[in-house]
């Protein structure tokens, strides 16, 4: 089973400067450091290949679905 948490689903750059706490830096100029944009199409975050097989895509879905509904009862 694929034990995943939000948190740990993040896109990451190798070179991102990552501010201090205590400065203050806007959304625009924290993109432009980690060298990220605007998502354009649905296909901009398309990553082939990231679950070795179906069976870990059907887990994955499967975990993401339970999680969605565990709070509603």
């Amino acid at each position: 089973m694929i034990d995943v948490s939000v948190a740990e689903v993040a896109m990451r750059t190798h070179n991102a400067q990552r501010p201090s706490a205590g400065d203050d830096v806007s959304l625009d100029e924290l993109a432009r450091q980690q060298g990220v944009g605007p998502v354009r199409s649905v296909h901009d975050m398309a990553r082939p290949h990231i679950f070795e097989s179906d069976e870990e895509l059907d887990e994955f879905l499967a975990h993401v679905s339970a999680s969605r509904h565990a709070n509603l009862a």
